[in-house]
This record gives structure tokens, C-alpha cells and sequence, in this order.
């Protein structure tokens, strides 16, 4: 019984209809100033690049954009946050970290978790979180 609850909550899960699920409402109709790309290689071993685009919209109040990613494993548990490529602050955290002007950034992601230790093959979510508001996709991870 207890498998098969654990089943049941993965394609909850999967299918962003779990109560409190990272995914949250989706609305891909509107243009929220920012995309996110699907990480490359996908699948991958043993790193992948995720690239997202911040639109010219985002910086016309001339503020800077609060970025964020995080890569969770099926239970939405907190896996890793990958660094930042080519930012002026060097090879850091994108976590909760500013960018200045528009176009295609890049995070590199070495599938280690928080505790440095090779994540296990299967499906991983990353989050991009752009001034508060977030999209997801679906990566996987092999070995």
C-alpha cells in the first residue's frame, strides 16, 4: 500500500497537481518577461547548462532583477542551486542574486546536491524564479 501512495504523490507531482507543488498556476500565454530553457544535455551526466532569458520589459524601471534557481527531486525537496556563468560577481550561487541588464544567462549545475555528493539517476525539476514569480521544467539525470 505504501508504494503505491508513493507512486500516486510522484505523478501528482509530475503533474503539478499537488497541494503546495513548486510548480504552481502556470500561464504560458502571458509573457512574464522572462523564459526558461530546457537544460542541455538532457539527459545528463555528469553536467548540464540552464540557460534562461531575461527580456529588456523586466529593466524598464530600472531596477535590478532578483533571480533565483533551485533543482528539486520528485518529493520537491531541495536538491541543489546551481552557480551562475559569466555574472560580474564571479562563479556564484544564483540565489537570490541580482542582474543588471537583459539576454541570455547561463547556470551550470555539476549534479552534486547541497552535501557535495553525486545525485541519483532520475527525473530532477528546476525552478527559475524571476522576481518573485517562478517556472518550472523537468531534466534527468542518468548514470
Amino acid at each position: 500500500m505504501r508504494r503505491v501512495f508513493g507512486v500516486g504523490v510522484v505523478l501528482l507531482l509530475a503533474l503539478g497537481l499537488f497541494p503546495g507543488s513548486l510548480f504552481g498556476q502556470r500561464s504560458p500565454s502571458r509573457d512574464r518577461g522572462f523564459q526558461l530553457n530546457q537544460n542541455y544535455p538532457n539527459p545528463f551526466n555528469p553536467t548540464t547548462t540552464i540557460s534562461f532569458e531575461l527580456h529588456q520589459s523586466l529593466f524598464d524601471a530600472n531596477k535590478p532583477v532578483v533571480v533565483s534557481i533551485r533543482i528539486f527531486n520528485v518529493l520537491q525537496q531541495l536538491v541543489a542551486v546551481p552557480k551562475a556563468m559569466n555574472h560580474p560577481l564571479g562563479d556564484v550561487a544564483v540565489e537570490n542574486l541580482q542582474y543588471d541588464s537583459p539576454g541570455v544567462k547561463e547556470a551550470f549545475w555539476d549534479g552534486l546536491d547541497r552535501n557535495g555528493r553525486k545525485v541519483a539517476s532520475g527525473i530532477y525539476y528546476y525552478q527559475l524564479v524571476v522576481n518573485g514569480e517562478r517556472t518550472v521544467r523537468k531534466m534527468v539525470v542518468t548514470k
